[in-house]
């Protein structure tokens, strides 16, 4: 999930209006004034955004968490047409032809929408879903660990099978992950439909190792996590995302001055989150006002340093911190979502024929 789970997985909590939980049907008469808000777990936004937010249209926030986005997303789709809320947030461009071809949203352009460019607008011709953030996933490498060896960390997925790394991989497997299959699809648009297979047999031979989430890859496995482990693991090299650096910097205690882990920037794919209103939604109203926030400039420009991912609203500024020990990655890998929808279980029932057995 773009990001995500980093928040969590470093011990910060996340905020919201009001807590998590099961939402409630909707009394009788009046709208609703609550608008519950159905995401990964990885979701954040501060106190002070969320009390704007309400302060302007009278309605207040209730986060319903729900898991991996993958989790979150199937959840939604066994309760289509009585969803457990108005607005689901997290489904990414590795998912959406999964939630669109499911029913799971009702159409709403919402207000605002002019300052977010067509390349994130990948369902602009109905507007089932509104693109909220972006982010690449990317290895992420220990910096001691390669200073120490005196060892290049690598760079491109070329690298990556070369023999100098062997044993130092970690990814997350692609059926239960978003990272694991954000960077599946990257060696698939970067190999091609007959090469990525080929590839995977390089990282196999060459001693990648696999986990269920990103959470047990990046804070148990990976050298370079701060994470607030007593013992870090041994794998200097994670399928992570281009924001983790800021993210180990803010929770570190003290904060460095510059960041304890690096991108390989010749190894990302390019991750869109998108919110769309849920079909069968109790308070539309609210659901819509709230998608419209949620690429308001406030909202915007107060998700990099709560959930560690992009605005895609043109007007937003980046924090100091998160410009300075964050990555642009010039030339991420992307795949059009409608090959992603033709191929992608096919081709993680060929990644888990080939790396898991």
């Amino acid at each position: 999930m773009a990001a995500v789970a980093l928040v969590s997985a470093l011990g910060v909590t996340t905020l919201a209006a009001c807590g998590g939980g099961t939402a409630k049907p909707a009394a009788e008469g009046p709208a609703p004034k609550t608008v519950t808000l159905v995401s990964h777990d990885s979701f954040a936004a501060s106190k002070e955004v969320l009390a704007a937010f309400t302060k302007e249209t009278g309605f207040t926030v209730k986060v319903l968490k729900s898991g991996d986005a993958g989790e979150a997303v199937n959840k939604e789709i066994l309760t289509k047409g009585a969803p457990q809320g108005d607005v689901f947030f997290g489904v990414d461009n590795t998912l959406l032809s999964r939630a669109l071809d499911n029913g799971i949203f009702t159409s709403y352009e919402a207000k605002g929408l002019d300052r977010v460019p067509d390349a994130f607008q990948l369902d602009k011709a109905e507007h089932r879903v509104t693109p909220v953030d972006s982010g690449d996933i990317c290895v992420n490498y220990d910096k001691k660990y390669f200073a120490d060896r005196k060892l290049a960390p690598p760079q491109t997925f070329d690298d990556l099978a070369k023999p100098a790394y062997k044993d130092l991989l970690v990814v997350e497997n692609p059926e239960r992950s978003s990272p694991g299959l954000g960077f599946l699809l990257g060696t698939a648009a970067k190999y091609g439909d007959a090469g990525w297979q080929d590839y995977w047999k390089k990282l196999k031979a060459n001693g990648v190792k696999t986990v269920d989430s990103w959470e047990l890859a990046y804070n148990q496995e990976f050298s370079g996590s701060s994470g607030g482990k007593k013992a870090k693991g041994d794998r200097p090299l994670v399928v992570s995302y281009a924001s983790s650096p800021p993210a180990e910097v803010l929770y570190s205690e003290p904060q460095p001055k510059v960041a304890p882990t690096g991108v390989s920037t010749g190894t990302c794919f390019r991750q869109i989150e998108f919110a769309g209103l849920l079909n069968g939604a109790k308070n539309p109203e609210g659901g819509k006002a709230l998608i419209d926030f949620m690429i308001s400039k406030k909202f915007q420009e107060d998700m990099p340093l709560q959930m560690f991912v992009n605005p895609v609203a043109n007007d937003a500024s980046l924090p100091e911190l998160f410009t300075k020990h964050g990555v642009v990655v010039d030339k991420p890998e992307t795949m059009a979502p409608k090959k992603i929808a033709d191929n992608r279980d096919q081709w993680i029932q060929q990644w888990t024929s080939l790396v898991l057995k």
